[in-house]
This record gives C-alpha cells, sequence and structure tokens, in this order.
C-alpha cells in the first residue's frame, strides 16, 4: 500500500520504479540505525539509460538536471527497499551528485538541483538537506550523472 510520500510522486505524474540492480559487488541501499546510505544511482529508466555522454558536449544542462531528477527517484526506491515505507524519511540529510563533465563546464550545482527539487517537492522540508555537487571526467556506462542520499529514518 502506498503511503503518503508516494501519493505526493502520483501528484506529480511519477511513480517510485523498481530499485536499480547494483552493476558490481554491492547493494542499492543499507541500513545503520536510523540511517540509509544509497549506493550511487545512475539516471536508469527500464533497466537502460536514456542518455549518455558529458554534460556541456554531447548532454545539455538541462537534460542533465531531468536525469538527477531520475537519479533521486531511483534513491528513494533504494531506499523503500530497506526501510520498507517512505512516510519514514524524517530527512534526508546529504544529497552527493556527481556530473561527467565536459573540460569546461562549470554548472554542476544547477544540474543536481534536479535531484534537490524533487525532494524538496515530495518532502517538503524534510527534503531539505546538506549537497555537494562534484565535476567528475567519467561515470559508470558513461552516465551523464549519479546521485546518492543519505536519510534518517523515523523509530518505527
Amino acid at each position: 500500500m502506498a503511503g503518503a510520500v508516494e501519493a505526493q510522486l502520483a501528484e506529480l505524474g511519477l511513480k517510485l520504479p523498481d530499485v536499480v540492480p547494483p552493476l558490481a559487488s554491492y547493494q542499492p541501499a543499507v541500513r545503520s540505525g536510523v540511517y540509509v546510505y544509497t549506493s550511487g544511482q545512475l539516471p536508469m529508466v527500464d533497466g537502460k539509460l536514456a542518455v549518455t555522454g558529458k554534460v556541456g558536449a554531447e548532454v545539455t544542462p538541462d537534460e542533465a538536471k531531468d536525469l538527477a531528477r531520475t537519479c533521486a527517484l531511483n534513491a528513494l526506491a533504494a531506499v523503500k527497499s530497506v526501510a520498507g515505507d517512505l512516510d519514514r524519511i524524517a530527512r534526508v540529510v546529504k544529497v552527493v551528485g556527481f556530473v561527467a563533465s565536459a573540460s569546461d563546464f562549470t554548472g554542476q550545482p544547477a544540474v543536481i538541483n534536479g535531484a534537490s527539487e524533487l525532494l524538496g517537492q515530495v518532502l517538503g522540508e524534510r527534503g531539505v538537506h546538506a549537497r555537494s555537487a562534484v565535476g567528475v571526467a567519467v561515470l559508470p556506462l558513461d552516465a551523464p550523472v549519479e546521485v546518492e542520499i543519505q536519510v534518517e529514518l523515523t523509530e518505527a
């Protein structure tokens, strides 16, 4: 049964996807006490990347911002896989975003806003978080963006 967070996603025209299977030897998310840490989430949709390449070259900043939003949605799915219910999120503590960037691209924060804005739209004040947005040379599968989140859960 979907809770309030998933109902909010539905109001935005979004559906929580299935958890993206790991590409290597790791778990999509792990829980330690009241915290859930996700692995880096790529902008996978139905098992594949819709877009590859570097932001500022093959991928526009606006496309990358949308991809960061997809990464955040995948991160929420990973959180649910270990928390059981997204309504247990007390707050998003930290977001880390990686942007595969052309050598002259410096708009990483605006790209990762796609993830931050989605978390705010879905979770309200609970979605306000600390954040890093880092430019990198390349990401797995030549993905333009990767996002990981850390959340605090309410007591069960």
